[in-house]
């Protein structure tokens, strides 16, 4: 079994290939296979942000792996204005959905009551197959929240930093 540790950065040549939906990029931990079919055990730190198209990875063995993003059904939205744009992006952000974000459109995972949502605001939904990359979040790092205490979590996001003035 190939078993890979560490992220490093993007490089031009890779000795294989893993192909991921967005969810798999999201595990610290994963049973997977290469693209040439070799076992793969992924042990990666976790509270990373997920693994993105082209991000590379060292194994044990000392080999490059590179990540590519497996196409996968994704609602694909426009709208006639921006304004109408950012007010579906609003709706979906208030239920926690995760955003692929491009010039004029949004992408998330195909789900039909959200798809019946942004219709009925006015948007224009056609289902696609291509990879996702959703925004990360506006603090960095994997999806968590502050664990007084625990050093690895322990931090204090800025926004809700409330001081006096002096």
């Amino acid at each position: 079994m190939l078993v890979i540790e560490q992220r490093i950065p993007a490089q031009a040549e890779a000795d294989a290939e893993l192909l991921l939906s967005f969810e798999a990029r999201s595990k610290s931990r994963l049973h997977c296979y290469t693209t040439a079919g070799e076992e793969v055990g992924l042990f990666l730190e976790r509270g990373q942000p997920a693994l993105a198209d082209g991000d590379c990875l060292r194994a044990r063995d000392g080999r490059v792996v590179r990540v590519c993003a497996r196409p996968e059904p994704l609602l694909h939205v426009t709208c006639s204005s921006p304004f109408e744009l950012m007010r579906a992006a609003y709706h979906l952000g208030n239920r926690h959905v995760a955003l692929q974000l491009g010039d004029g459109w949004l992408r998330l995972p195909d789900d039909y009551v959200l798809k019946a949502m942004l219709e009925q605001l006015g948007a224009t939904v056609s289902l696609i197959e291509a990879p996702y990359q959703p925004e990360q979040g506006a603090y960095g790092g994997g999806h968590h929240h502050s664990h007084a205490g625990d050093a690895e979590f322990s931090y204090a996001p800025r926004l809700h930093q409330f001081v006096s003035k002096a």
